[in-house]
């Protein structure tokens, strides 16, 4: 069955991910009959090609009549609305999940219970719709695993059914508590309710692209048009492709300095292993004045990212870092340990499936060891590492 990959980099509402589904390959007639089974009035859905910023997008909208009122519902008018679809089983419960995540976290915001929130902007027509007809969009496409970036938000404020709020709106930073999201360059909102709760539902992962057969690329436009960018969401259909060895997320973290002195660099390296990063190390540069310089660059998972920001600025000279969200590919890693003529060294064993491809000494070992026979560190190395490889064939 196709996966897909939502590239959020313009962040995600509910009207982004249909457009982009459908131009992905979701029959749009399939979309809309399903839409006009809720037995909802005073609505239609069109899909339409439109242009931002050079790309050609689909925009997906909810057309209302004029004057059509828009009673504000609670959790229950909403999912009662939802099961009288002509919807498969599996649109239903997965939309009338997100709408309860949704409406739990507005009860958490205002104090009160998810059954007595009035739902307002998600309670109106063009959110049921744009919820709902995600779903479908997705069921039509036959997807059955999503990965996504993280979602740019946006900043600043925007205005809502309660005044002015700031970005993202209370609602929306609680839908996506545990999920990689950045504010941006944008001014606005980028991220809606409804965009966080349906990507924060459909993604198992999040970080870059994985490794994919791309079937098809869809385009879904949102209704602003932002000066310097194409307000759009990209979505990757195809097969995702497991790599030779299983990989992991890696964020790496970096930096360049030209103005720290030797022993000063020294004691960042156990700086950054303390707060927690999973390598680091230095490399010799030119900087732009052409003043010897270093390239400081540290390995560490997403969550440690805030404590490896802050040694950075706390015990180095740089003004700032870059961020990259990479992935890596590391051999299963298991500790033996072996005995030597002068006593046991701890030996690490690096497996690529069935097969052990590398063993290292724990080098400290070795050197405790040699210290106390008065021997070199080489002769308990290569003896430790003998008695490995001597391990192993039997």
């Amino acid at each position: 069955m196709p996966s897909l990959f939502m590239d959020c980099f313009s962040g995600a509402s509910g009207d982004m991910i249909v457009g982009a589904l459908i131009d992905a390959g979701a029959d749009f007639d399939a979309v809309r009959a399903g839409l006009l089974s809720l037995g909802v009035s005073g609505f239609d859905v069109s899909a339409d090609k439109v242009d931002k910023h050079g790309i050609r997008a689909t925009q997906f909208r909810v057309l209302e009549e004029e004057h059509h009122h828009h009673p504000h519902r609670h959790l229950r008018h909403v999912l009662e609305i939802i099961d009288k679809g002509d919807l498969p089983d599996t649109v239903k419960a997965d939309s009338g999940a997100v709408f309860t995540r949704i409406a739990e976290c507005e009860a958490a915001v205002h104090g009160t219970t998810p059954e007595k929130v009035h739902f307002h902007e998600v309670g109106a027509v063009d959110s049921i719709v744009d919820i709902v007809g995600a779903h479908l969009a997705r069921h039509l496409l036959g997807v059955d695993d999503v990965v996504s970036s993280p979602l740019a938000v946006g900043s600043g404020t925007v205005k809502c059914a309660h005044g002015v709020m700031p970005v993202p709106a209370p609602a929306t930073a609680l839908l996506l508590e545990g999920i990689p999201s950045y504010a941006g360059e944008a001014d606005g909102e980028l991220t809606t309710p409804t965009g966080a709760a349906l990507v924060s539902h459909w993604a198992r992962e999040y970080g870059v692209m994985p490794m994919m057969k791309v079937a098809a690329v869809g385009y879904g436009s949102g209704t602003r048009d932002l000066p310097d960018r194409a307000n759009v969401l990209r979505v990757f259909l195809g097969e995702f492709v497991e790599a030779l060895a299983a990989t992991e997320p890696i964020v790496v973290v970096e930096c360049n300095v030209d103005d720290m002195t030797p022993e000063l660099l020294a004691p960042l390296l156990g700086d950054f292993l303390g707060a927690g990063a999973r390598d680091v190390f230095l490399t010799p540069i030119l900087g732009k004045k052409g003043r010897p310089a270093y390239l400081i660059t540290v390995l560490c998972d997403e969550e440690k990212l805030s404590d490896i920001a802050a040694v950075f600025f706390r015990s180095s000279t740089t003004l700032g870092v870059r961020i990259r969200h990479e992935r890596r590919i590391c051999l299963e890693r298991t500790w033996e340990d072996v005995e030597t003529a002068w006593g046991p060294v701890r030996v690490k064993a690096g497996r690529f499936g069935d097969e052990t491809c590398r063993y290292a000494p724990e080098f400290d070992d070795c050197q405790a060891v040699a210290a106390r026979a008065s021997v070199s560190v080489l002769r308990v190395y290569q003896e430790a590492l003998a008695a490995a490889l001597l391990k192993d064939k039997k």
